[in-house]
C-alpha cells in the first residue's frame, strides 16, 4: 500500500503553532503526556485481556520503554498496550480537540498569558501534540492487539500527516521524536530520569530506560499510587497523578484519598478540579472516574460510580469485592456499584460541607466553576436534595458575592413569608429589572438566578426551611405584609409621589385593556414598581417568564402565553395618561401610548418586539406630539 497523505482537521495547523510556540512554559510536560497515553493504552489492553487472554499471549508483562540516540537526536517511547489501527490513528491523532477545534483555537488566541494558555489546553485534551514543542518530526508506528497489520503515522506538525502500512513485531505503539536543536538534551539519561521521577513516578506500569548494554533501568516506582499509604505520598505526587489520570493541567482544588471498610471494601482517590473540564456541559454528561478491580483497569467514565451532577470529579476507585471479570454491561445493574456510588457521593458531600464552613473563599471559587452542575442534583437526586440545597450559593440583590439560603433566611424582613427570586441571563441586568423596585424599596432581598437549570429545580424543590420560593416576575408576590425599613417608614409623603385616585386609575386601566385587547391577559395596578412606569409579569398559575422563553427556544412550547401588564400609579407618565383618559378615554393617542407601554415592558424583559415597524411609527407620533407641545 502506498503512503496516504491527509490534512489535519480545519484550523489544526494554526493550533499546532500555538502549542509549539506559546503553550507550555515547561517543555518537560511533553514526556509526561506521552507516558500517560502509553499507560492508558496498557490499562485498556489489560482489561480486554480478562475476557480474551490470547491478546497478551507471549507478552503479558506491561512496560513503557524509553530509547535514546544522541547521535541522531532521537527519543523513542514504546509501549506494549492495546495499539491502534488506521481508523484509530486518524481519529485520535488526526483530529485535535475533538470537542471543538474552532472554539479551542479562538480561546487560545484570546489567552492573555502563558498560565491561561496552559489552563485552556488542559480543558481540551490535546497533550499528545506537545511533542511538537521538542520535535521537528514525529513518527508513530502502531499495531492494534489482535490485528495483523501495523500502521505508520508521520507529521512535522505543519498541517499535514501521512498514514501508511508498515511492519511491526508484536502489538503496541512506538513514538519516535526527531528532536529539534533546542531539545537535544532530552536524549540525556539524567534528564529523562529526573522527568520520569518528577511527573510519572505514580504510574503503576514500569517506565524503563533502555541502555543497550542489557543494564536497563526502571525509572519509576511502578506501583499504583492509590494503593500506597497516605503518609508515603507527597502533595506533588498527588498532583501529578491527578494530571496523569485526568489529562488535566490545572491544580486540583481538593484531593480525597480514603479506604472504605466494612460490608464492602474499596479505595477511592478523588479529585475536585479548579477548572471546568472541557466536556462539562456535553449532553452525554459522562463522568471522569476510572474503575479498577484489584488494580486492574475496568472502565473509565462509569456513570455507575457517581451521579451526573458530580461528573467533574476525577480520579480512581479500586474495588476489592467486584469480580475481576466483570463486564461493562454488568456494571449497570451490579448492586455493589450502587453501594459504592452512595458511599462516594456521601464522602464528596461531606468534603464540600466542610469546605463551605472552613474555606469560604475557596468554596465560593468552586461554586463559581461548578455550581450550575451541582444544582442539577436538586432536580435529579431526591435522596441528597436537602444537603445539596444547603451547599447551594446564590447572587443576591442586597449583598455582595455569594450567599447561602440559610443566610438569606436569617436576613428576611418582618412579615416576609417567602424566599423571592428572579431569573435571567445576566446578574447586572437582573439588578436593574423593574420587578425588583418594590422589593428594593422595602429592603427585601431577592436571589438573582442565571443558570438555566434554576428554572427546573426551583418548582421541583418548592421550599427551603418551610419558606416557599416565589418568583418576583409572577403574580402573588404580595409585599403588603412586609414591614419596611425604619428609614423608609420615616419618610414623609411627597405630593408628587401620590398615586392617581382609584376611580381615575380604573378609567385608565379600562382604556388600556381595550387598546391592548388579547395582547395581554390583564392590566392591573402594581405594588412592585417604584420608578418604572410598567412591567410584565406571569400570572401565578402560568409558567415563569424565563422558563417559557427557554422552553420556546427548545421547541417545547409553540408560543409564549399572554402576560399581565402592571402599571405604576405613582409614575408621572401614568398620571398624565390618567388625565388623558379622564378627558377622553377613546383618544387615539391613548391607544398608541398603551401599545408603547406594552412594547416598553417587552424590551425590559429582553423579548423581541412582534412589530418593530409599528413600534417605531407610534414612538415617532408620540415624540412629535410631545415636542409640538
Amino acid at each position: 500500500m502506498t503512503e496516504e497523505k491527509m490534512r489535519f482537521e480545519a484550523e489544526v495547523s494554526r493550533l499546532l503553532d500555538i502549542v509549539v510556540h506559546s503553550l507550555y512554559s515547561n517543555k518537560d510536560i511533553f514526556l509526561r503526556e506521552l507516558i500517560s497515553n502509553a499507560s492508558d493504552a496498557c490499562d485498556k489492553l489489560r482489561y480486554e485481556a480478562i475476557s480474551n487472554p490470547d491478546m497478551i499471549a507471549g507478552d503479558s508483562e506491561f512496560k513503557i520503554r524509553l530509547m535514546t540516540d544522541n547521535v541522531r537526536n532521537v527519543l523513542t517511547i514504546i509501549d506494549n498496550g492495546i495499539g491502534m489501527n488506521k481508523a484509530d490513528l486518524v481519529e485520535n491523532l488526526g483530529t485535535i480537540a475533538n470537542s471543538g477545534t474552532a472554539k479551542f483555537v479562538e480561546a487560545m488566541t484570546q489567552a492573555k498569558d502563558a498560565k491561561k494558555s496552559v489552563d485552556l489546553i488542559g480543558q481540551f485534551g490535546v497533550g499528545f501534540y506537545s511533542a511538537f514543542m521538542v520535535a521537528n518530526k514525529v513518527e508513530v508506528i502502531t499495531k492494534k492487539a489482535g490485528d495483523s497489520q501495523a500502521w505508520k503515522w508521520t507529521s512535522d506538525g505543519k498541517g499535514e500527516y501521512t498514514v501508511a502500512e508498515t511492519e511491526m513485531d508484536g502489538r503496541g505503539t512506538q513514538i519516535t521524536l526527531h528532536l529539534n536543536d533546542d531539545s537535544k538534551d532530552f536524549t540525556e539519561e539524567h534528564r529523562l530520569r529526573h522527568i520520569v521521577k518528577t511527573y510519572s513516578d505514580h504510574i503503576g506500569i514500569p517506565v524503563v530506560l533502555m541502555k543497550g548494554d542489557g543494564d536497563d533501568e526502571t525509572l519509576n516506582e511502578a506501583s499504583a499510587l492509590w494503593t500506597r499509604p497516605k503518609s508515603e505520598i507527597t502533595p506533588e505526587q498527588y498532583t501529578e497523578f491527578y494530571k496523569h489520570s485526568s489529562h488535566a493541567f490545572d491544580e486540583p482544588w481538593k484531593t480525597i484519598h480514603y479506604q472504605a471498610e466494612g460490608a464492602i471494601e474499596y479505595t477511592g482517590l478523588l479529585y475536585i478540579p479548579t477548572m471546568r473540564p472541557f466536556d462539562l456541559y456535553d449532553p452525554a454528561r459522562k463522568g471522569h472516574l476510572k474503575l479498577y478491580v484489584r488494580k486492574v483497569f475496568i472502565t473509565e467514565g462509569a456513570d455507575e460510580l457517581l451521579p451526573p451532577w458530580l461528573r467533574f470529579v476525577s480520579g480512581v476507585v479500586d474495588s476489592q469485592d467486584l469480580p475481576l471479570n466483570v463486564s461493562r454491561e454488568m456494571l449497570q445493574d451490579h448492586p455493589l456499584l450502587t453501594k459504592i456510588k452512595n458511599g462516594l457521593t456521601k464522602k464528596l458531600l461531606s468534603e464540600l460541607e466542610s469546605s463551605a464552613k472552613k474555606d469560604i473563599e475557596g468554596y465560593n471559587t468552586f461554586w463559581e466553576a461548578f455550581g450550575s452542575v451541582v444544582k442539577e442534583g436538586l432536580y435529579e437526586d431526591y435522596t441528597n436534595r436537602d444537603r445539596i440545597l444547603k451547599l447551594a450559593r446564590f447572587k443576591s440583590s442586597t449583598v455582595d458575592g455569594w450567599t447561602s439560603l440559610e443566610d438569606y433566611v436569617s436576613r428576611m424582613k418582618e412579615g416576609q413569608k417567602a424566599i423571592y427570586y428572579i431569573s435571567g441571563e445576566d446578574v447586572d441586568a437582573l439588578r436593574r429589572s423593574p420587578q425588583l423596585e418594590g422589593f428594593d424599596a422595602k429592603g427585601v432581598e431577592v436571589l438573582l438566578l442565571t443558570d438555566p437549570v434554576d428554572e427546573f429545580w426551583m418548582p421541583s424543590v418548592g421550599q427551603f426551611d418551610e419558606k416557599d420560593f416565589k418568583s418576583v416576575t409572577r403574580g402573588g408576590a404580595d409585599l403588603n405584609d412586609v414591614k419596611a425599613d425604619d428609614s423608609d417608614a420615616d419618610k414623609k409623603d411627597d405630593a408628587d409621589d401620590k398615586p392617581v385616585s382609584d376611580a381615575e386609575l380604573d378609567t385608565l386601566i379600562a382604556a388600556i385593556k381595550i387598546a391592548l385587547g388579547t395582547n395581554v391577559k390583564d392590566v392591573r395596578e402594581s405594588d412592585r414598581l417604584t420608578s418604572s412606569a410598567c412591567c410584565l409579569i406571569a400570572d401565578e398559575s402560568d409558567m415563569d417568564l424565563r422558563m417559557e422563553r427557554l422552553m420556546k427556544q427548545h421547541n417545547r412550547v409553540d408560543d409564549v402565553s399572554t402576560r399581565i401588564l402592571e402599571i405604576n400609579p405613582k409614575h408621572s407618565l401614568i398620571k398624565k395618561l390618567s388625565d388623558m383618559a379622564k378627558a377622553d378615554a377613546k383618544a387615539a393617542i391613548l391607544g398608541d401610548a398603551a401599545l408603547l407601554l406594552l412594547d416598553q415592558a417587552r424590551i425590559l424583559e429582553g423579548e423581541a418586539l412582534p412589530d418593530p415597524v409599528a413600534f417605531a411609527r407610534r414612538l415617532d407620533l408620540v415624540m412629535e406630539k410631545g415636542l409640538g407641545a
